[in-house]
């Protein structure tokens, strides 16, 4: 049941993102954080430290709760992430390589494939996982701003507050305000990453 769940949560969870995403073919992998601001994807080797290590994921999207876990490894060569059930059973493939992102899964009917942009979950991963320094000039090419402060990250359009990352050495919570959609992700990151 819970399968079921993971599979509706990222169509649904997308299809606000989806709506806003440029027709046009453009070589490097990109997202658009606002609906005028694109963020094009860091280089792998952007990120502050590298990992191989299990995560356990919970999202939260109009009300709904989804959990799953996830293989995650990174470094400055690339990004890959293999999703599993609660109950072991894989779920999905996504790598973020040579310039490219790519997901794979025998789970997810065709439909879904074909609208997905895996892009935006390496994205949120960069928000979380990157040198804020490299962030910083990206994000201020989109039109945004990155806040550094209380052992998070905020990202601001303007005033507002878009995206918000809070950093433990056992958890990394991001939420998109704009979008709506929240993640948890628990693990061993201490010594991992950069928690000021």
């Amino acid at each position: 049941m819970r399968v079921v769940k993971f599979l509706f949560f990222f169509p649904v969870c997308f299809a606000c993102i989806l709506s806003c995403v440029s027709t046009a073919r453009e070589e490097r992998p990109h997202t658009y954080l606002t609906d005028n601001s694109k963020f094009i994807l860091l280089h792998p080797g952007g990120i502050e430290q590298a990992m191989d290590m299990a995560q356990y994921i919970s999202a939260e999207f109009r009300r709904q709760s989804y959990f799953f876990n996830a293989w995650v490894k990174a470094d400055e060569n690339a990004i890959e992430m293999t999703f599993f059930s609660e109950m072991g059973a894989s779920i999905g493939d996504l790598s973020y390589k040579d310039g490219a992102v790519h997901f794979s899964s025998s789970v997810f009917p065709k439909s879904v494939m074909r609208a997905f942009k895996p892009e935006y979950v390496i994205a949120d991963f960069q928000l979380c996982f990157y040198d804020p320094f490299l962030l910083d000039n990206s994000l201020k090419d989109s039109g945004l701003v990155l806040k550094i402060e209380d052992g998070g990250r905020r990202i601001l359009s303007g005033n507002k507050v878009i995206i918000e990352i809070i950093k433990t050495e056992t958890t990394v919570r991001l939420e998109n305000h704009l979008r709506g959609y929240t993640y948890t992700l628990e693990g061993d990151f201490h010594g991992k990453n950069d928690y000021k």
